[in-house]
C-alpha cells in the first residue's frame, strides 16, 4: 500500500470505536498484504488497474455514479423529465411518509445491482465500505444540503447479522458518516423481530411484513435530531418507513433516506 493509502488508513482507525479497532486493524492489514503479492483489480468489473486508478476503474467509476434517470426528492422513484414533484412523484404524492426525504446514488440495474447483490455477502463488507466512501464523494454536497445530524444504518436482526456475518448498511452508513463528518450511531434503532426477506412478500405483505419490527433504544439522544437513514435498496417503502416511524416515535425531529439504488 503507498504512503498516502496507509496514512488514511491509520486517521480510520484512530477514529475507530475501541470495539471495532482490532478487527478493523486485521481486515485492513489483510488487505495491504493481498495488494503486496497480487496485481490490484478494480472491485467493479475484476480488471487490473493501472498505477493511477483508485480501487475502481474510470469505467466502473462513471458506471456507479451516474443516475441514468431523475429522481423524486420525496421518495427516490424514478420520475421523467418533465415530471410533476411539487409534493411528491405520481407514486408517493396520496402517501403519508414519515420521512421528510429521500435520495438515492442511481437505478438498481447494470453494476450498481451486482455489486449490491456481492455486498449481500460475508466477503462483501469492504466492498461496501469503498462503495459507501464513493456514494459520499458523489452526492456529499446534496446529503449535507439536507443537513442531517447523525448517522444510522437500518438495523439487520442480530440472527440475521450472524449468518451473514455483517450489516452491509452498516458497513454504508460509516463509510458515509466517516466521509462527511457526521455522528455515525449504528446501535440507536434496533430491529427486534427477525422478520422474514421482504423480496418474498406482496406489496402489501411488505408493509405487515415490517410492522412494529424496529425500536429507537431508550437513553440515547435522539430527541429533536435530524436523523440520515441509511439503506442499499429501496423497493416500495415499506422498510424505510417503519425504520424513520421508530425514529420519530423515538424523539427524532425529522428523517431523510439515503439508500443506494432504488429498482423503479
Amino acid at each position: 500500500m503507498g504512503f498516502a493509502i496507509w496514512l488514511n488508513w491509520l486517521d480510520r482507525v484512530m477514529r475507530s470505536s475501541p470495539l471495532s479497532l482490532l478487527d478493523r486493524v486485521g481486515r485492513e492489514v489483510g488487505r495491504g498484504l493481498l495488494e503486496l503479492f497480487y496485481p490490484a483489480c478494480c472491485h467493479g468489473c475484476a480488471q487490473p488497474l493501472s498505477s493511477s486508478d483508485g480501487p475502481i476503474c474510470p469505467r466502473c467509476w462513471a458506471a456507479l455514479s451516474t443516475d441514468p434517470m431523475a429522481s423524486c426528492p420525496r421518495c427516490a422513484a424514478s420520475i421523467g423529465p418533465y415530471a410533476l414533484i411539487e409534493g411528491g412523484c405520481s407514486l408517493c404524492r396520496d402517501q403519508s411518509l414519515p420521512f421528510e426525504a429521500a435520495v438515492r446514488l442511481g437505478r438498481y440495474e447494470g453494476l450498481l445491482r451486482d455489486v449490491i447483490l456481492r455486498m449481500k455477502h460475508h466477503s462483501g463488507e469492504a466492498l461496501a465500505e469503498l462503495l459507501g466512501e464513493l456514494w459520499a464523494d458523489v452526492a456529499g454536497p446534496r446529503l449535507l444540503a439536507l443537513q442531517p445530524e447523525v448517522v444510522i444504518p437500518v438495523p439487520l436482526h442480530w440472527w440475521r447479522r450472524w449468518q451473514r456475518g455483517y450489516n452491509q448498511s452498516a458497513a454504508l452508513a460509516f463509510s458515509l458518516a466517516d466521509r462527511l463528518k457526521l455522528s455515525y450511531q449504528p446501535s440507536w434503532l434496533r430491529r427486534i423481530r427477525n422478520t422474514p426477506p421482504q423480496t418474498s412478500q406482496t406489496l402489501a405483505g411488505r408493509r405487515e411484513n415490517v410492522r412494529g419490527a424496529f425500536r429507537a433504544r431508550q437513553g440515547v439522544p435522539l430527541s429533536k435530531r435530524s436523523v440520515l437513514l441509511v439503506d442499499d435498496v429501496m423497493t416500495t417503502g415499506a422498510t424505510a418507513s417503519e425504520a424513520a416511524r421508530a425514529l420519530r416515535k423515538g424523539g427524532a425531529a425529522r428523517v431523510v433516506v439515503a439508500v443506494l439504488a432504488r429498482p423503479h
